[in-house]
């Protein structure tokens, strides 16, 4: 088999399937590849947090473009929704940040203190006003922050919505197809050859420009370019419970955290650790997830267990995402995007597509680029 497209995009995760939409949306042709099925790995693993606000102290130029993409969420749900008819669930109820201890208190305060400064919108709650929002928290919470415009989305949604936004907009998917060689001639890439599948043999495609979007496998497909990309997998696990009706609000304390679901669920999360490519369940890590939730919500023990999963964030050296071209003149980077892969994806897309399309940007990339890491 072989073929042709404007753009190759290696990688079919949320970030992969967002930039082939965007693109395909200015009537560039795209061919996304994917190991797996798309959408499988860290973006369905996810909790579906768009809260850059839960992440930051003092707002820098990454919390800039975390806001920039979550303030584009509605308008990229609404395209999508519409276009298919497939619901995402986007909640724009904001998130509750609370404390238990005295510590966790004073880091509050904290936030509290930097983003006011810097003119967020943030309200500090009371202890009956933390209450009131979710009145099964422990009533050892001793404050709390509302962040109004951090929202939250059901990302499993989200990731088939848009993939089959991607279909109806002429995106080609060869699933379950690794790549297993690209071929450079001078400082371009010329073609890709993938590996057999069950339908297809293997093959030879060629672009214009390529896209390296394949999360935390990215390094093993740049080391076959004698590209050194320093992302790593990092392991979160994640739980999910039942409850007899829906969790008013999305909560969290520190890097735990407790979401919503329609129909009755909650999810619990998360863990980070250096694991490799384990895509394990661990009683360790289930533990430590019920210990840290049960401080600042202790109804979760009673809850009737569902599932429990894991998934792989792509990490870098400084926990921000490559984004932008390297060494070779027709090869995009956009990976490595951490903890924040659902929350980048519209601002990804958008900056990627217009870097292709135009060979410059709306927002400064510089912070980001794979020459950071001399790639």
């Amino acid at each position: 088999m072989s073929g042709s497209s404007d753009v190759i995009v290696v990688g079919g995760g949320l970030i992969g399937c967002a930039i082939a939409f965007r693109l395909a949306r200015m009537k560039i042709s795209v061919t996304v590849f994917e190991r797996g099925a798309p959408g499988c790995e860290a973006s369905s693993a996810a909790a579906g947090m768009l809260a850059p606000q839960g992440e930051t102290v003092a707002p820098d130029a990454f919390y800039q473009l975390c806001a920039a993409s979550r303030d584009l969420y509605p308008d990229f749900v609404a395209e999508i929704e519409e276009m298919t008819g497939q619901p995402v669930n986007l909640r724009r109820d904001g998130t509750l940040m609370v404390a238990v201890s005295e510590d966790e208190r004073l880091s509050l305060n904290n936030v509290f203190e930097g983003q006011t400064r810097a003119g967020l919108p943030l309200a500090r709650l009371t202890v009956a006003e933390v209450r009131e929002r979710a009145p099964l928290l422990s009533p050892r919470v001793a404050g709390g922050l509302l962040a109004p415009q951090d929202y939250w989305l059901d990302n499993e949604m989200l990731v088939r919505s848009l993939h089959a936004a991607c279909l109806s907009c002429g995106v080609k998917f060869c699933s379950h197809i690794g790549v297993e060689r690209f071929n450079v001639c001078k400082n371009r890439l010329d073609s890709i050859e993938t590996g057999s599948s069950q339908r297809l043999g293997g093959g030879c495609y060629s672009a214009h420009t390529y896209v390296l979007a394949c999360g935390a496998w990215s390094s093993e497909a740049a080391a076959s370019l004698g590209v050194r990309l320093p992302v790593r997998p990092c392991r979160g696990q994640m739980m999910e419970f039942e409850v007899s009706s829906d969790f008013p609000v999305a909560v969290r304390s520190g890097h735990h955290y407790l979401v919503p679901r329609s129909g009755g669920r909650l999810i619990a999360g998360s863990t980070m650790e250096d694991a490799g490519f384990e895509k394990k369940v661990t009683a360790q890590g289930i533990l430590s997830i019920l210990d840290s939730v049960c401080r600042f919500a202790p109804f979760v023990k009673d809850l009737p267990f569902r599932r429990a999963w894991a998934g792989l964030r792509p990490d870098t050296n400084d926990h921000k995402p490559i984004l932008g071209f390297g060494r070779f003149e027709n090869l995009v980077y956009a990976t490595g995007h951490f903890r924040n892969g659902i929350l980048l994806a519209p601002i990804t897309a958008q900056l990627i597509s217009e870097l292709i399309s135009s060979g410059s940007c709306s927002l400064p990339l510089d912070e980001y680029s794979p020459a950071r890491f001399s790639c």
